[in-house]
């Protein structure tokens, strides 16, 4: 095995290791010999040798708890929610009895009766599931999964309950249900309806649908789920329906059910050659957890043990492609996909019918279709595609399925008094050392070097490819696929639309999307760096901004979208920057609205009055004559200029408060401070490992 980076060594450090452990090899030695408990040594020591190398890799709950008091080695489990009291707090309990050892929960709210409906017990009034998410949001935020990390939850309701528009906007406030996913669960009929293929002319879907369409353009939430296609490949229909997920989506479970996942690592030569060998043997090891587990109910241990579902994955999947020079936006990477993938499925099962043989059948896939060429298996489900935020960066390869995020990290955290820059990809033969240096401080390839497409970043990708590359996966994943449909700023609600409707059409049994900077309306600002060049004869002051500053944003509708402004200021509220995004236009305004906010930030920062800064911006007039919004701004530098008029007054009032009051950002990690990204449906740090979903 080779020596481990310095982020591999920290994410090892923060993560997983034990008292009295202080190398990689100590925590394989420490899970393989309580997962493999029951193996004979030739096979214990194929799994030290396959999770040494990074072969393979487990999630993160078998890493931190094999051999623990803990001993939860699960990741996902979806827990029931009935229309009464008994049932709502017994699953809160359960929830935090999982959310302690480390796994994820997912819930379908949709039982509990809508808000205001006549309770008879109590001659009282139902206060609906958005309240109860609130609770069970609040509870896991008391919790640290694993005594590492914050719990993660799916909050699912169906798209007819009452209470919907409800729960479409309930994260509209960023402040609100931070520890919780939200997905609308949506049918076949309802998608029909709202694409046209239905029997209406109009339908009330559709008025739905664009409120669910323009939330999601604007947080992030809610993504879809398309029940209907999960139920289509439903193991086990006696058992029940599928109505919920984990928090990523990918794993769609009975209630009580949980999954053990784990990822094959594409980026190793050694996986592709003997992938066959490597499935069949992570198999063995992702079911051998089921046995070792300690569950956190009796309810949960029989329903897992009744279907034994396991999640065999993949990461490193960039690599490959970059490896073999093929660009992530084409149909060749999809055709790869789709061969590796279906690869891996046909030898995860061949491994679950072996282990069927030898271990027997459980009692839950005793009633599989005959016809089922694999219908005499071990595993109601064996592969799945999930995240892997920091097992992948731990293994020192790309995330999951995901292109790039970007090539280079800057690791702002010191080690050793010093700070540290990862470069993602390894520096091809022949290149210009003044091209290498582009990507160093760019962090993404020219794009008129003929490497650009190989190297396209996620956020170069089109959404289009993003979903195309999902449903390639999909065709090859019994359970379901992990992937955040990135999009940039400029992506309008037709574009959120187009690409939900494009992922029920692909197959694909969800869909997230995540446009870029769609957080707007956050009470804290992003403690980034920002390095503004001037020309020679203008010197200006030089500037440390603080980790973290206090703000607001206005929001001002134009004829071109929303217009948000974000103005922060210093500890005695002085203005000291300036943000402007606007929604719903091409990318010269984008651009243009983005240069003056820069602009001003930095008048603001060299002392230029705030009275002259608005007297230049006031009066502007702009195409729209009338004047636009309640105010009848009459241009974008008019509206800045009204808002910066209102910073003295509301900045004030943040005075006295500490950053103690605030709750925690989700755009910022906790453990280091550096900006989130999004990838696979959760917020992911690239500098020292940490996630949330």
């Amino acid at each position: 095995m080779a020596e481990l980076s310095p982020i591999q060594q920290r994410v090892l450090e923060s993560r997983y290791l034990q008292p009295g452990e202080t190398k990689w090899e100590h925590v394989v030695e420490r899970v393989v010999n309580f997962v493999g408990q029951s193996e004979p040594q030739e096979i214990k020591e194929r799994f030290f040798e396959m999770l040494l190398n990074f072969w393979f890799v487990p999630n993160s709950p078998t890493l931190m708890n094999a051999g623990t008091t803990l001993g939860d080695l699960c990741a996902c489990y979806v827990l029931p929610i009935h229309d009464n009291m008994e049932s709502i707090f017994t699953t809160l309990y359960d929830m935090a009895m999982i959310q302690k050892c480390g796994g994820g929960t997912g819930f379908d709210f949709s039982e509990l009766r809508p808000k205001g409906s006549a309770v008879s017990s109590t001659q009282g009034v139902a206060s609906g599931p958005v309240s109860f998410l609130n609770i069970y949001n609040a509870a896991t935020a008391e919790i640290k999964q694993g005594g590492r990390r914050r719990g993660a939850n799916m909050a699912v309701l169906r798209y007819d309950h009452p209470d919907i528009m409800d729960f479409i906007t309930a994260k509209h406030d960023p402040t609100k249900l931070t520890n919780f996913n939200l997905s609308v669960a949506v049918t076949d009929t309802f998608m029909q309806e709202v694409t046209g293929e239905g029997t209406y002319f109009y339908s009330p879907d559709d008025e739905l649908f664009k409120q669910i369409t323009e939330s999601a353009w604007g947080t992030g939430d809610p993504g879809l789920l398309f029940i209907d296609t999960a139920n289509r490949s439903n193991p086990v229909p006696s058992l029940g329906r599928l109505t919920s997920t984990n928090p990523c989506g990918e794993s769609w479970l009975l209630p009580y059910e949980s999954c053990v996942l784990g990822a094959l690592n594409l980026s190793k030569p050694e996986v592709v050659t003997n992938l066959h060998e490597l499935t069949m043997l992570a198999v063995r090891f992702l079911d051998d957890i089921i046995d070792v587990t300690k569950y956190a109910s009796p309810k949960i241990e029989e329903a897992t043990r009744c279907t034994r579902k396991i999640g065999l994955g993949v990461m490193g999947f960039a690599d490959y492609l970059i490896q073999r020079g093929i660009p992530y936006s084409t149909e060749r990477a999809r055709q790869c996909a789709s061969s590796l993938m279906g690869l891996i499925q046909t030898s995860a099962y061949m491994g679950s019918a072996l282990l069927a043989a030898e271990r027997g059948i459980p009692d839950g896939l005793r009633g599989l279709a005959p016809n089922d060429p694999w219908s005499k298996r071990r595993n109601a489900q064996c592969t799945i595609i999930a995240p892997t935020g920091t097992t992948s960066m731990l293994a020192g390869c790309s995330s999951g399925i995901e292109p790039l995020y970007s090539l280079v990290t800057v690791h702002e955290q010191q080690m050793e008094g010093d700070k540290f820059t990862t470069v993602n990809i390894a520096r091809p033969e022949a290149i210009p050392d003044e091209v290498w240096d582009y990507v160093l401080e760019r962090g993404c390839w020219p794009k008129t070097s003929r490497l650009h497409d190989i190297y396209r970043t996620a956020h170069e990708v089109s959404w289009r490819d993003h979903v195309a590359m999902q449903a390639a996966f999909q065709m090859c994943v019994d359970n379901a696929v992990s992937k955040t449909i990135n999009m940039p700023n400029n992506a309008t609600p037709e574009d959120v639309n187009n690409a939900f409707v494009l992922a029920w059409k692909s197959g694909c049994k969800g869909v997230t999307v995540y446009r870029d900077g769609s957080k707007p309306e956050q009470v804290l600002s992003a403690p980034k760096v920002v390095r503004v060049e001037v020309e020679a004869e203008v010197e200006a002051a030089a500037y440390e901004r603080e980790s973290i500053l206090l703000g607001f944003t206005r929001k001002v509708k134009t004829g071109l979208g929303s217009l948000y402004v974000t103005i922060n200021g210093d500890d005695d509220g002085q203005p000291v920057e300036l943000f402007a995004t606007i929604g719903r236009a091409g990318t010269e305004i984008a651009a243009f609205t983005e240069s003056l906010a820069r602009m001003i930030s930095l008048a603001l920062r060299n002392d230029i009055p705030l009275s002259s800064i608005t007297h230049q911006l006031l009066g502007i007039g702009g195409s729209n004559a009338g004047g636009f919004g309640e105010e009848k701004y009459l241009s974008v530098p008019d509206a800045i200029g009204k808002v910066l008029l209102m910073s003295p007054q509301i900045l004030s009032a943040f005075e006295d408060i500490t950053t103690e009051d605030y709750p925690e950002r989700l755009d910022l990690c906790p453990e280091c401070g550096q900006v989130l990204s999004f990838q696979e449906g959760c917020a992911q740090c690239p500098s020292c490992g940490y996630s949330r979903c």
